[in-house]
């Protein structure tokens, strides 16, 4: 489903700049769309840490099985049980292929959301800072995974995650002749995007590649 901001997003970042407004012509009928439930998008966040999309997908398979979910076939309605995480031993883990490092993140973020660490149905309530600051509490989630969890699940509208380097190479290509530029000066042109820079990240994402991310 298509967040409600969407169509206002794109009238008011094709107004304030030219570039958004290329970009967004050229990318049509296209939009952010959530794939599952937080636990279970957290979860795929990290098996897919620093490891190729294959790779990630058939240790990911493993896992779900694992976890008597079943095999992953991509479908919206895979949801992991966080209390049956947290009960499982790191060897039947490793057996999916995951690092002793990951199995050891994966209970913890299970552990974190049967304590009530992490609770869904509080996040409306804190801000895309403190929301971040609660996510990054979990080992192995840092604020660029915060982040894209953010834009990508929560649907926040006003992420900017300007360390990702997608962003930094697609504002190189677009504002500045393909040169990287400083954080701040990247800042400074993501300035009157505000406060849909979420969208704004989006279409750069997809101005490098069009198959849409779904995180």
């Amino acid at each position: 489903m298509k967040p409600a901001y969407w169509d206002d997003a794109t009238r008011a970042l094709g107004r304030a700049d030219p570039v958004m407004r290329r970009l967004i012509r050229g990318i049509a009928g296209v939009h952010l769309t959530r794939r599952g439930d937080a636990f279970t998008t957290l979860s795929r966040a990290i098996v897919g840490q620093q490891i190729s999309v294959k790779a990630a997908q058939t240790i990911w398979s493993r896992y779900t099985e694992a976890c008597g979910a079943g095999p992953d076939s991509g479908a919206l309605g895979l949801r992991l049980d966080a209390a049956r995480v947290a009960r499982m031993r790191l060897p039947k883990l490793r057996t999916c292929g995951l690092s002793a490092r990951k199995a050891d993140y994966l209970r913890d973020l299970a552990r974190h959301f049967t304590t009530g660490e992490l609770n869904p149905s509080e996040w409306p309530l804190l801000d895309d800072e403190a929301l971040i600051e609660r996510l990054t509490d979990v080992r192995g989630i840092g604020r660029w995974t915060a982040e894209m969890f953010l834009i990508f699940h929560e649907m926040r509208a006003d992420v900017f995650p300007v360390d990702d380097i997608g962003i930094q190479n697609a504002i190189a290509r677009h504002y500045n002749d393909d040169e990287r530029l400083p954080v701040a000066d990247m800042r400074e042109i993501a300035a009157p995007w505000q406060p849909w820079r979420s969208v704004a990240s989006w279409y750069l994402w997809r101005s490098l590649d069009p198959i849409p991310v779904e995180y």
